[in-house]
């Protein structure tokens, strides 16, 4: 077990890969609010017209 084995940390970061034994670090409690104050100030998109059609 080392280097080579991908199911142990030390193999991971070896390989650069992630999962079980080596998680992706998560974003902490300031960035998820500050991305939730952005989310609800932002408009929302304009509702498409339906075409004019001539009679």
């Amino acid at each position: 077990m080392g280097r080579g084995d991908k199911k142990t940390a030390k193999g991971k970061r070896f390989k650069g890969s992630f999962g079980v034994s080596r998680p992706h670090k998560v974003a902490s409690k300031g960035a998820k609010a500050v991305a939730a104050k952005v989310e609800k100030t932002t408009k929302p998109a304009k509702a498409e017209k339906a075409p004019k059609v001539k009679a």
